[in-house]
């Protein structure tokens, strides 16, 4: 099967809290099962770059480049008595109008529009800013060293960036899925971060309390191209 996107996902930040798992109940997709690490729940505030971005193999201009941040948390579904490890997008936020569109049809994912702005700086320290929304009033900015490392198998790291299935819920209180095929990513050893964002204006009233609240860990990947395959019924 022929992936319906493909891309790459490069300078992916993790900034992760842990959350009641409660508060993501109403949020889980018909059959789909919270992915819990050492019995905690999290959400990943996440920012990177899409580069190179076709839809169908075709590269679309002005829409090839841009940022996402979105707000994510890790599932699980079982099929044929295997657990497929995934997410779930409370939001994705994008500087793209066609972006939105393309993915609100498609995979019926909570895409919304905003201005957006990043910079890499690669120097003996990296530096990572990206900022969005009114008067760039969000941001993030993270500092790593310039050298990547491994994934550790079974640290808190590999469990929030190894998933590869996306499951949203679609009318009819049925769930969707859809695959994401990239390569195990190298990481950056964040050196320190600073983030500048009000959830409760971005996420609603649920994930107020984030605002104020200290990060559990922040991770950078270095990415890699990635295929997303279209979106089949799982639970309907």
């Amino acid at each position: 099967m022929k992936p319906f996107l493909t891309a790459e996902w490069r300078n992916l930040i993790m900034i992760n809290y842990e959350v009641p798992p409660a508060l993501l109940q109403p949020y889980l997709p018909k059959g789909v099962e919270l992915d819990l690490f050492e019995g905690k729940a999290y959400v990943s505030l996440v920012a990177f770059h899409f580069l190179n971005t076709k839809v169908a193999g075709i590269g679309f201009p002005f829409h090839k480049n841009f940022e996402e941040v979105n707000l994510r948390f890790y599932v699980k579904y079982k099929e044929a008595n295997v657990w497929k490890r995934g997410v779930v997008f409370i939001s994705e936020i994008v500087p793209r109008h066609m972006i939105v569109w393309v993915a609100r049809i498609f995979y019926r994912e909570k895409y919304t529009y905003a201005p957006m702005r990043s910079s890499v700086d690669e120097q003996a320290i990296r530096t990572l800013h990206f900022a969005w929304g009114k008067s760039m009033k969000h941001a993030i900015r993270v500092r790593t060293e310039s050298a990547t490392q491994l994934l550790q198998k079974g640290s808190k790291e590999e469990f929030i960036f190894e998933h590869y299935w996306g499951y949203t819920s679609l009318p009819g209180n049925i769930t969707g899925e859809y695959r994401v095929e990239h390569p195990s990513w190298n990481t950056y050893r964040v050196i320190d971060f600073n983030v500048t964002a009000d959830f409760a204006q971005l996420y609603g009233s649920d994930f107020a309390f984030l605002t104020n609240s200290q990060p559990d860990s922040v991770y950078v990947a270095e990415g890699s191209p990635v295929c997303v395959y279209a979106r089949k019924i799982v639970s309907a």
